[in-house]
C-alpha cells in the first residue's frame, strides 16, 4: 500500500464519515507557493478554491509570514481577551472604518460560524425574539443555531432549532413562479413575500434578516442588485435587524464592492466575516451598530478570538488587500473569467448557467437531455480540472455546480490558463455526455 493509499485509510478511521473529500482519489497538499500548490505525490496545481476561499492573498505570502514571525519572536502566541491585545485593536478599528457602520464596534472569533451565532445572539437579545428570518439555499455554519438558519437540506441535521425561522425568496428565481420574470419583477414579488410571511407566519416581533449578498455553498446563487436595499425597507418598518453574511464576500472579492452587501446600496446593522481575513489562520468575527454590541448584559469574552498570531496575520492581510488594490484586481480578473466562461457556455450543452462578481464565480451543470440538475457532471467536471492542473469546488442546492474563487491576486497569465483549463474541462465532459 502506498503511503498516500495508508494516509486515505488512517483518515477514514478517525475521522467521522460526514467529513467530505474532494476528488475520487483525495488529494494532499503538501506545499503551497503564490496562487499554485503541490500535493504530497509532486503534481502542481493553479488554485482556484484556496482552501474555500481562504487563502484569499495565495501561498508563503512574504508580508504575512513576517508579520506572523515577528509575533512569534515575542513569545507571545496567546494571552485571551483578558488582557489588551494590540493587534486585536489595530484591526478592528480597521474593520470598524471600513465597514461604514455608525459607532462601529467589533468582536472576534474563531470561524464565521461563530461569528453568525454572536451575531444571532446580539440580534435575539437586542428584539427579545427568537424568530429569524433566513434566505433558501443560505449557508450559515455547522453549528446548532447556525444550522437553524440555514436553507440547504444537505447541510442540516436536525428539523429543530433554537431559533423560530421563517425562509425568503431571493435566490431561487429559477423556480417556476418566478419564469420570464426581469430583475425588477422578481425583486417586486420577493418584497410581496416577505410582506406575506411577516404577516401571515411570523409572530408580532422578528429579530433579524440574516443573508449572504452571494450563496457560498448554495454555489454563488445570489439576490438581484438592490433586492435587500427593498428588504430593509420592510424591515425597518418593524424595527428588524439585518445582518449580512459576509464570510465569502467579503474584502473586496467581489470587485464591485469591499463587501458583499454594497452592491444592494444598503448598510446593514451587523456583518459578519471569516475565512478570507486571516489568510489561512483561524479569525472570524462580527462588526455591529455600537448600541446593538453593547446591548449584551452578561460577560463575555473569547478565548482565541482576536489570538495574537492571527491578529498579525490578519492585520497584514488586509494591509495588503488595501494597498495593492486587490478589490480592483478582482474584478478585472473576474470580468475576463466571467466573460470567457459565458462565451463558452453558448456551445456547451451541459452548462446551464455561468454567473459570478469578481473573483467569485461558478458554472451550474444540468443533464442536456433533461434539462435537471447534473451533480455527476459537476463532479466530471471536477475531476477533469484536477487531472489539468487546476483545483475547484462544488456547491449548489443540488451540487450540480462548479464553484471558483481564486487569490485576489490572480495575475493575467494565471487567469488565463485557468480560463483555458476550465473551457478545455467543460468541453470534455460535454462531449462525453454527447456520446
Amino acid at each position: 500500500m502506498s503511503e498516500h493509499a495508508n494516509l486515505l485509510k488512517r483518515h477514514r478511521a478517525v475521522m467521522p464519515g460526514w467529513m467530505a473529500l474532494n476528488y475520487e482519489a483525495p488529494i494532499e497538499i503538501a506545499g503551497g507557493k503564490g496562487n499554485r500548490v503541490t500535493d504530497a505525490e509532486g503534481n502542481g496545481y493553479l488554485d482556484f478554491f484556496t482552501g474555500i476561499l481562504t487563502n484569499m492573498i495565495g501561498y508563503d505570502v512574504p508580508e504575512v509570514r513576517e508579520a506572523v514571525e515577528r509575533q512569534l519572536a515575542t513569545g507571545v502566541v496567546h494571552t485571551s481577551t483578558a488582557y489588551l491585545l494590540r493587534g486585536q485593536v489595530e484591526l478592528a478599528e480597521k474593520i470598524a472604518r471600513l465597514s461604514g457602520i455608525p459607532d462601529a464596534k467589533v468582536f472576534f472569533t474563531n470561524s464565521g460560524t461563530e461569528a453568525n451565532e454572536t451575531a444571532l445572539l446580539i440580534a435575539a437579545y437586542a428584539r427579545r425574539t427568537d424568530e429569524v428570518l433566513a434566505m433558501r439555499g443560505s449557508y450559515h455554519g455547522r453549528s446548532f443555531g447556525a444550522i437553524g438558519v440555514t436553507g440547504n437540506r444537505a447541510w442540516t441535521n436536525l428539523s429543530y432549532s433554537p431559533l423560530r425561522v421563517h425562509f425568503l425568496h431571493g435566490a431561487d428565481r429559477h423556480l417556476p413562479q418566478f419564469a420570464g420574470m426581469d430583475d425588477r419583477a422578481y425583486a417586486d414579488a420577493c418584497v410581496h413575500d416577505l410582506r406575506h410571511v411577516l404577516a401571515a407566519a411570523a409572530g408580532p416581533d422578528v429579530a433579524a434578516l440574516i443573508a449572504e449578498p452571494i450563496q457560498g455553498v448554495g454555489g454563488f446563487t445570489m439576490a438581484p442588485d438592490g433586492l435587500f436595499a427593498a428588504y430593509k425597507e420592510v424591515l425597518d418598518e418593524h424595527g428588524i435587524l439585518f445582518i449580512s453574511d459576509e464570510v465569502q464576500t467579503g474584502w473586496g472579492r467581489t470587485g464591485q464592492g469591499f463587501f458583499g452587501i454594497e452592491n444592494h446600496g444598503v448598510r446593514p446593522d451587523m456583518m459578519t466575516f471569516a475565512k478570507g481575513l486571516g489568510n489561512g489562520f483561524a479569525v472570524g468575527g462580527v462588526v455591529a451598530r455600537g448600541d446593538l454590541m453593547d446591548g449584551l448584559h452578561a460577560l463575555g469574552l473569547s478565548t482565541f478570538g482576536g489570538n495574537p498570531v492571527s491578529m498579525a496575520a490578519a492585520n497584514a492581510t488586509l494591509d495588503l488587500v488595501l494597498d495593492r488594490g486587490l478589490q480592483a484586481n478582482a474584478a478585472r480578473q473576474g470580468e475576463t473569467i466571467i466573460g470567457g466562461l459565458r462565451a463558452a457556455a453558448e456551445r456547451l450543452a451541459i452548462a446551464a448557467d455561468v454567473r459570478g462578481k469578481g473573483l467569485m464565480f461558478a458554472v451550474e451543470l444540468a443533464d442536456p437531455a433533461t434539462g435537471e440538475p447534473s451533480p455527476r457532471l459537476a463532479a466530471a467536471v471536477m475531476e477533469a480540472t484536477r487531472e489539468r492542473g487546476l483545483l475547484v469546488g462544488k456547491g449548489g442546492l443540488y451540487g450540480n455546480v462548479i464553484r471558483m474563487a481564486p487569490p485576489l491576486t490572480l495575475t493575467d497569465a494565471e487567469a488565463a490558463e485557468g480560463l483555458g483549463i476550465l473551457t478545455d474541462s467543460l468541453d470534455h465532459v460535454n462531449e462525453a455526455a454527447a456520446s
